[in-house]
């Protein structure tokens, strides 16, 4: 079985099939996610000590910080999807 990986910064790459979001960090409530998450064990950070500027949700309630626009990580998203069709 194959997995459509996306890279997510800094060498980090997570399972396309396993995301169900990708969201800004900006809002109250996405800041009370990432905090019940730290809370919870279940949060990935991979942004290297810099600004996070993208929240990707997981499938199993894990919580991931990425210093990549948000945009940007939804177009990689869309070429992973095109090598899978080729």
């Amino acid at each position: 079985m194959a997995y459509k990986l996306v890279h997510v910064g800094f060498g980090n790459v997570v399972v396309a099939e396993r995301v169900v979001a990708v969201i800004a960090p900006d809002s109250a409530p996405v800041r009370r996610l990432k905090d019940e998450a730290r809370e919870a064990g279940l949060l990935v950070d991979v942004t290297q000590g810099r600004k996070t500027r993208a929240i990707l949700i997981m499938d199993s309630r894990h919580v991931i910080l990425s210093a990549i626009q948000p945009e940007t990580i939804a177009a990689r998203f869309e070429g992973a999807e095109e090598q899978q069709s080729q």
